[in-house]
């Protein structure tokens, strides 16, 4: 296993996208420069930026301003998240922003700042209850939950089975129409809290898979040597990007009903396109290289989040080392159970040693292979032995929906101009 990256990748040089210029803050992005003497104004000069693009502009600008990002895609997509929260009531989906990072100091809570300032209706805690929560949601006009130091709200014991009831309420409220029940008053009446909102959580060390699977992530990291960033001053900065959110709100407000009825093209499907289509809405609300931006970055980093999964998560890593072992000894039609753990327990790097001194168990695979309806049974072999193993043909549909090979690439295309007719390529 490699070792997992710390940061959402950047495009590499000569990938074709086009970054627009970076920001100054203070500075018009997108002006016009004047023209030279002797230049055609008309051949020369580009259309200025709409009013959305100027307004993302300089709301990316501020980010790069006061924290580190990781990556130009991850200041992309948190720009349009902070824009979506301001259409909130447009959205199927709440999409979660996860602010991850490996340890402290890496500029996660400076992020949670500016995203504080620039947010619609924010709803900032640290530690609360699912009650004040769901208690805190109005349907009509929903706010943006804001929970930093999330890694303690899940660790593991008794703070985790504490805040399950936070958790499930996070998970509900990424879709609409998915309102929690409790009975309250004198008469005890069930009555329906909603709980559909935005969030974005700040946390050291991956949340819950739940909670990762519905958001944006954003993981961060310590700032190099190299790497300056503006001093935040609550009381001098907060101003500048208060303005901004008031510029995102008078922008957006009147486009909701535009906003409803847009279905954007998505590179990515499924659970990725509920999370990332408000965000690509926004972006093409707001034109310019906005369109292209918010479908790089959603490539890339649902792309990145889902070799984090194949490598971490648990029952997709069992997957791919089930299908290694058929693979190493020639796809046979079955495969015992005792030579399928002598190959898991192989590999060093896996989590199996952690499930006692010899490893993974027959009772310990049979748990992790339930949920798949998968178990071993009595076979036999080509050698007329008889023997508990599993059946290749029973992982088939499981490993294509959750762990498929990836697709062999294109082979280069040779070129032909120059040849002469008839000579071999």
């Amino acid at each position: 296993m490699t070792d997992p990256q710390p940061t959402t990748p950047s495009l590499p040089e000569g990938s074709g996208t086009l970054w627009p210029p970076v920001a100054v803050p203070g500075q018009p992005t997108g002006s016009i420069a004047p023209p030279t003497d002797g230049e055609d104004d008309d051949a020369t000069s580009s259309p200025p930026p709409s009013e959305g693009a100027q307004i993302l502009d300089d709301l990316r600008a501020q980010l790069k301003r006061y924290v580190a990002m990781p990556s130009e895609e991850a200041v992309t997509a948190v720009a349009l998240w902070v824009a979506a929260t301001h259409l909130q009531r447009a959205w199927q989906h709440a999409p979660r922003l996860a602010i991850v990072a490996p340890e402290k100091r890496c500029g996660k809570s400076r992020l949670l700042d500016v995203v504080t300032e620039t947010v619609h209706n924010r709803l900032i805690t640290v530690n609360a209850s699912a009650a004040a929560i769901f208690r805190s949601i109005d349907g009509e006009d929903p706010p943006t939950l804001l929970v930093d130091e999330a890694d303690t709200m899940f660790a593991t014991g008794k703070a985790a089975e504490k805040n399950e009831e936070v958790r499930g309420l996070i998970n509900a409220g990424h879709q609409r129409g998915r309102p929690t029940l409790r009975v309250s008053g004198p008469e005890h009446q069930v009555q329906e809290f909603p709980t559909f909102a935005m969030a974005a959580l700040a946390g050291i060390g991956d949340l819950p898979d739940t909670i990762m699977d519905r958001a944006v992530v954003i993981r961060m990291r310590r700032r190099a040597a190299g790497e300056k960033v503006a001093s935040f001053r609550t009381g001098r900065d907060t101003p500048a990007l208060n303005a901004i959110r008031n510029r995102l709100r008078a922008w957006l407000q009147p486009l909701h009903e535009q906003a409803m009825e847009t279905e954007p093209p998505m590179p990515v499907e499924d659970r990725a396109a509920d999370t990332w289509e408000p965000l690509a809405v926004i972006a093409d609300l707001a034109g310019g290289d906005w369109p292209a931006l918010a479908r790089t970055a959603c490539r890339t980093m649902t792309d990145y989040e889902a070799g984090q999964d194949e490598e971490g998560g648990l029952r997709t890593r069992l997957l791919v080392g089930i299908r290694r072992a058929f693979a190493g000894v020639g796809d046979p039609a079955v495969l015992s159970t005792r030579l399928l753990l002598e190959s898991l327990n192989a590999d060093k790097e896996a989590p199996w040693a952690e499930y006692g001194a010899g490893g993974l168990t027959p009772r310990g695979l049979q748990l992790l292979l339930k949920p798949y309806g998968i178990g071993s049974a009595n076979r036999r072999f080509p050698d007329g032995t008889q023997a508990k193993g599993f059946a290749r043909n029973q992982f088939l549909d499981t490993w294509a929906r959750y762990c498929p090979e990836p697709k062999p690439a294109d082979p280069p295309a040779v070129p032909t101009a120059g040849l002469l007719p008839g000579t071999a390529v």
